[in-house]
């Protein structure tokens, strides 16, 4: 593994619905304002570790190292 590996960041692979939801919402989004499908999108998003859970478990909110 080259040292330019370990420095940039790994790419996330995004659909345009997930896209178009990150547009959506830049910093924070409350979960019960979310309809089924965008709720859907929201979960996949923070597997893949663009959002996480606020300790409230009410709120997402976007991690920094994402753009």
């Amino acid at each position: 593994m080259k040292i330019q590996d370990l420095v940039n960041p790994i790419p996330i692979h995004i659909t345009n619905e997930e896209r178009a939801f990150i547009t959506r919402h830049q910093k924070t989004v409350r979960i019960t304002a979310l309809d089924e499908h965008d709720h859907w999108l929201a979960q996949n998003l923070v597997r893949k570790g663009v959002y996480s859970v606020r300790e409230d478990n009410n709120t997402l909110v976007k991690n920094e190292n994402h753009t």
